[in-house]
């Protein structure tokens, strides 16, 4: 693999990964906790799934950590529109 392709490669997986959320499934959780003590920046993901929403939070790395530990498979990433008019 050339370094050009990679570059291009992890380019846009960090242009996925910056205009998305995690977005919960509520119905599957069982309020374990795993994924908020994996977050790296100590966001309780947790209370965003018993309340039913993304985590809309400006320390969240997006780095995936929650998505990745979480044994129901609760989370996932969701592409939004950045620039939608109307979000806070």
């Amino acid at each position: 693999m050339s370094l050009l392709k990679f570059i291009k490669q992890d380019k846009s997986k960090r242009t996925i990964l910056a205009s998305g959320y995690v977005v919960p499934d509520p119905s599957r959780c069982v309020q374990c906790g795993i994924c908020t003590y994996n977050c790296p920046v100590g966001i309780d993901v947790r209370l965003h799934v018993w309340q039913k929403k993304a985590v809309h939070h400006s320390q969240c790395l997006t780095c995936g950590e929650c998505v990745a530990r979480c044994p129901r498979g609760v989370l996932r990433f969701e592409q939004i529109d950045i620039f939608a008019k109307g979000e806070s």
